[in-house]
């Protein structure tokens, strides 16, 4: 059986804070518990493993993809994962101790070009894990939620210490169809088009890769704020922010105009889950037309989710009367407010 004192004997720099609260989770002594060091290394095998504790940090994995996918083939239905992650926020705060501002600002750039750009380069990646192994990989915490959920997990508990994040997540369903992340710059969202088609949609990125799989937890734990996003919505860094504000990563959206999937005007293109928030008869109406480059948001600037219901309506009511006095109607007041009212995206 696997004990307290036998996991101390095999981690000699273990945290008891983490330690602690794995205690807070499952019966630690338990002989259904699975203990793993690296990728692959069982410390103990039970005959049915229910939980799987992990006391190496998340940083050291070589291959996330192939970690999160044997963790959850290992596990039955509501098993536990416990594990832990050095996040970029807590990465930042140990680069930047004891240095001035800009120093460490530039050690963290460093060390992200280093420990993140390098890795999911082609030409570099190889040349990084032969060098370094990999030690200590930067990984983001959306990265980490995201791989879960598309994994087939569910988050029980999050705890950000004054080191690292700490994860309990249950097992809900098997793993998703694979599907390969994508590092680089561009990468297309599935929308809800015409007819209720998905097509979809090129975007410059502003969020980390598996974001995606995030988008009902950031939902239920935060909801919507004003103008129908998501409130802390963790999942954009600051960089992110700054590009979505002034519609940066919407440029390559002129791509979908070219091919037709959209027209100039018109409601945004929602995600599914989005999709589904939206009342029927509005549901209806979006699906009547392509959605639009530029949506009636910025013409009524709406603030509350009822409001965005209602300027859509209003839209589709006179866009069934006159389409194109309408589109140049809310093309000229979306812009005035953009150029004259500093309307920004949020």
């Amino acid at each position: 059986m696997l004990t307290e004192e036998k996991i101390k004997s095999y981690f000699n720099n273990i945290d008891i804070t983490y330690l602690n609260y794995i205690k807070k989770y499952i019966d630690i002594n338990s002989n259904e518990n699975c203990v793993i060091f690296d990728d692959s290394k069982i410390l103990n095998k039970p005959e049915i493993c229910k939980n799987i504790i992990d006391f190496e940090i998340i940083n050291k994995k070589k291959n996330l993809s192939t970690y999160f996918h044997n963790i959850s083939n290992i596990l039955p239905i509501n098993g536990l994962f416990i594990g832990y992650l050095e996040s970029y926020f807590h990465r930042y705060l140990r680069i930047i101790k004891g240095h001035n501002r800009i120093i460490g600002n530039l050690l963290y750039f460093l060390d992200f070009i280093l420990n993140r750009v390098v890795p999911k380069l082609f030409i570099t990646s190889w040349l990084y894990y032969k060098i370094f192994q990999p030690k200590n990989k930067a990984v983001s915490k959306t990265e980490m939620l995201g791989r879960l959920y598309y994994c087939g997990f569910e988050i029980i508990d999050l705890n950000e210490g004054d080191n690292y994040l700490f994860v309990v997540a249950r097992k809900v369903s098997e793993v998703l169809p694979h599907i390969e992340p994508r590092y680089g710059i561009f990468y297309t969202m599935k929308r809800v088009g015409k007819g209720g088609k998905e097509i979809r949609v090129l975007k410059l990125r502003t969020m980390n890769p598996f974001a995606e799989f995030l988008q009902e937890y950031i939902y239920e734990k935060y909801n919507l704020k004003e103008g129908g996003k998501f409130k802390n919505d963790f999942r954009i860094p600051k960089w992110g922010v700054w590009l979505r504000k002034y519609w940066i990563d919407e440029i390559p959206m002129i791509i979908n105009l070219l091919k037709g999937d959209i027209k100039l005007v018109g409601v945004r293109p929602l995600s599914r889950h989005y999709f589904e928030l939206y009342p029927l008869d509005l549901r209806k109406m979006r699906t009547k037309y392509k959605p639009g480059l530029i949506p009636p948001f910025y013409a009524d600037l709406p603030k509350k989710l009822e409001e965005i219901f209602a300027s859509e309506r209003r839209y589709f009511e006179q866009y069934e009367q006159n389409p194109f006095i309408t589109d140049f109607k809310y093309l000229f007041k979306a812009l005035y407010n953009i150029f004259f009212r500093k309307a920004r995206s949020s």
